[in-house]
């Protein structure tokens, strides 16, 4: 017996070890110094369809024996690309201000004829899935550090990251030791209570003092203006994607509340379009903010937002959502002023909103479906029509019928 639970936890130490263990990487510049440096350990869980017809979802792990050719260290950006198998690939670009460095974007490519990892797939493609990370404001000449799970979810792709340490931008050849913590691993501090003892002898206890709450005050932003912005496949090809709205982002940092508006004349669009998935990435000097559009095939919605505050240490994130559905040969349209909780945390407004992520032709936006309260803003103005034509019914009528009573009289009295 004692053998037995011996071996049961060597296995289980053993396991534990197996998953604990990254895969450690060190990519080097033109002149032979170490210029990136990576440990992490990565899970995927991806759902495909077999040649029978029905969806399945398997999961794998990043293995240790990987390649980091297509891994580049440049002055203010740098990219860490790591291959393996047969033909997959994962990799996360980074840019820098010269006093800070973040993730922009994870790119995760699978090839599916991979019968190993994806046994009896109908298709025999390479797919990509694009998203952004949480790795933002990490000093320069510092390691970025998270050892809680991290998911990120694109599409149908799940990756999980844990026990994460990478320094994007080594200084001189050598990788740092100082830490820059992800704000899960910071651990939650409360205020120590203080108790107050009173003599015995003492007839009345001491006052107390209630402590007051101020409310935090509202930003007032004034209206945000309205920007137009296209995706296109290539340089010579016309836009797949359209958005045209004007756009505020309201989060919670503390006790602290904060609005910004999203200055079009200085915002970049960048993104992709897909089949099934389109994507599209505003960056301002303010923030950074992905949408994740979705398709069915029959309609479309808002399923993913991203946002990411530059200079201050706020991201949040909403993979679930269901937002601005219409079918797929038309756009979403809303002119009203809306206002969208995307977490606990982080609110979304829109102002003259109008969206086609699928089914673009010749650039331009297909009819529109308007949203439920731009409905009801035609409603009042029907139906107080509809109640004047009423009325002047009911007068024109009321005159008719005491016209021929008068009529009526006059002759009788002839």
């Amino acid at each position: 017996m004692s053998r037995y639970a011996a071996f049961v936890l060597f296995l289980f130490v053993g396991l534990e070890f197996q998953l604990s263990h990254g895969t450690e990487v060190q990519v080097k510049g033109a002149d032979k110094k170490l210029c990136l440096y990576a440990n992490l350990t990565i899970s995927f869980s991806v759902s495909y369809e077999l040649a029978v017809g029905k969806n399945v979802t398997i999961k794998f792990p990043l293995p240790d024996n990987v390649t980091t050719d297509g891994s580049k260290c440049e002055n203010t950006s740098s990219t860490l690309k790591l291959n393996f198998g047969a033909g997959h690939s994962w990799a996360v670009n980074f840019t820098s201000n010269g006093k800070k460095y973040q993730a922009d974007s994870v790119m995760f490519s699978y090839n599916l004829s991979d019968s190993t990892i994806f046994p009896n797939s109908a298709l025999n493609d390479t797919l990509s899935v694009t998203t952004k990370p949480q790795i933002t404001d990490v000093g320069m000449d510092t390691c970025y550090s998270c050892k809680s799970t991290d998911e990120i979810q694109a599409d149908l792709v799940n990756m999980t990251l844990w026990n994460v340490l990478i320094q994007a931008f080594v200084i001189n050849g050598s990788r740092s030791e100082n830490l820059t913590i992800c704000s899960a691993d910071v651990p939650v501090t409360t205020a120590p209570t203080t108790t107050h003892v009173t003599n015995s002898t003492s007839t009345a206890p001491p006052p107390t003092t209630t402590p007051t709450t101020t409310p935090t005050p509202t930003p007032t932003l004034p209206t945000p203006t309205t920007g137009q912005y296209s995706i296109k496949p290539d340089d010579n090809s016309t836009a797949c994607l359209l958005a045209n709205f004007g756009l505020r982002i309201g989060f919670k940092k503390g006790e602290l509340y904060q609005e910004m508006n999203l200055e079009p004349n200085r915002t970049i669009a960048s993104g992709s379009c897909g089949a099934n998935s389109s994507e599209l990435v505003l960056k301002s000097k303010d923030m950074i903010i992905m949408f994740t559009f979705t398709s069915d095939t029959k309609k479309f919605s808002l399923h993913a937002l991203n946002f990411t505050a530059v200079g201050v240490p706020f991201s949040g994130t909403n993979n679930n959502l269901s937002l601005w559905e219409a079918e797929v040969n038309s756009s979403y349209m809303c002119n009203k002023e809306q206002n969208y909780t995307i977490t606990s945390l982080l609110s979304l407004y829109t102002f003259n909103l109008q969206v086609q992520p699928f089914g673009v032709k010749k650039g331009l936006f297909s009819t529109a479906e308007d949203c439920q309260a731009d409905a009801e803003s035609f409603l009042v103005p029907i139906a107080v029509g509809v109640a004047l034509l009423v009325l002047i019914f009911i007068v024109l009528l009321a005159y008719f019928i005491g016209r021929k009573r008068n009529m009526a009289t006059g002759y009788e009295s002839f």
